[in-house]
């Protein structure tokens, strides 16, 4: 079965051709040879990206590999001036980045609804005869051709936005939390790379009160180099203002496993240092207390909390932790 999420398109953009001036003399029945009244050609069709926050994946796109926008129209008489080539106007989720396909330019980044970004530009219209209307010549008969339309092919990458995104090795136990505290159903399963694509969830707090996190496809070591799902997955952790760290409690070394994942994230963008971190021990049912405290002892200097999502020990403190890290990050 094929995933309806898609987070990379290729396309090809091009804008339309501006309209040509006009070489219109002005003529009439009490008029044989007026002056040059010839209006200037229409802007050619833009390609527009706009953000729409009811789009959360770039399927609707995977299969446009040409976007095309109208040409403008000619200019006429009486100066009037031909008609804007209709612009195509692209929806795009928000967290959506355009880049050159050819030189990998960053032209933009779509982060709120409704926000517009001319991506290829259509070709100016041409000057009508009016506007060369000199002392020394009265009647121009030239005018300007439109300026061709340009083409351009243009990569969009959707890095989800999310409050905390999930980190940890294929079958940490994210999917479960995930469907544990929100009303997202993503698939589960006791093997790994069970998720493929990020899955996200609204999750409900106190007083009403919410925040989303995002499931994202599991880290492996040497993921910043591309392997195993690699860069589908550390892209989409970028966008996340909170890390949460999932490492399951039967792990033989907790503290490395986590300096794996964080060396893996720094590897591929030092900014994710930067980001408030979490640790969750899951599967905790499976530990007594006596063993916790054992583990305690060597667990890395964040702050951490043993939780399971089968019997929801301990994930409300979690929610707790959580909230209060995304406000910590917002004052910052």
């Amino acid at each position: 079965m094929k995933s309806n999420f898609v987070d990379y398109v290729k396309i090809c953009c091009r804008s339309g051709r501006g309209g040509r001036g006009s070489t219109h003399l002005y003529r009439d029945k009490l008029t044989a040879f007026g002056g040059p009244d010839g209006g200037d050609g229409g802007r050619g069709g833009h390609i527009i990206l706009r953000g729409n926050d009811n789009y959360w994946t770039l399927l609707h796109l995977k299969y446009r590999k040409h976007v095309k926008a109208g040409h403008g129209g000619d200019g006429s008489g009486q100066r009037s001036s031909g008609a804007y080539g209709e612009d195509m106007i692209l929806d795009v989720p928000l967290g959506t980045i355009a880049r050159d396909a050819e030189t990998q330019e960053r032209l933009c980044e779509i982060l709120d609804h409704g926000e517009e970004f001319v991506l290829v530009k259509g070709g100016r219209g041409g000057l009508g005869n009016a506007h060369f209307k000199s002392s020394t010549n009265q009647t121009p008969r030239y005018s300007q051709p439109g300026e061709e339309g340009q083409e351009n092919w243009c990569i969009l990458e959707l890095k989800v936005l999310a409050d905390v995104g999930l980190v940890g090795f294929p079958n940490a136990g994210k999917s479960t939390l995930l469907a544990a505290v929100s009303a997202a159903k993503p698939k589960i399963a006791n093997y790994p790379f069970t998720t493929l694509v990020p899955n996200l969830g609204i999750v409900s707090y106190r007083d009403d009160r919410s925040f989303i996190m995002a499931d994202i496809p599991g880290i492996i070591e040497g993921a910043h180099e591309g392997k195993g799902l690699g860069h589908q997955f550390l892209r989409h952790i970028e966008r996340n203002s909170v890390l949460l760290f999932m490492i399951p409690s039967d792990t033989d070394d907790i503290a490395k496993e986590y300096d794996i994942l964080l060396n893996e994230c720094a590897k591929y963008n030092e900014e994710l240092l930067h980001k408030e971190r979490l640790l969750a021990i899951t599967k905790a049912d499976l530990v007594d207390e006596e063993l916790k405290e054992m583990l305690s002892e060597n667990l890395p200097d964040l702050p951490h909390i043993f939780i399971s999502s089968v019997t929801t020990e301990g994930v409300l403190q979690l929610k707790d932790m959580i909230w209060k890290a995304i406000n910590t990050e917002v004052k910052m």
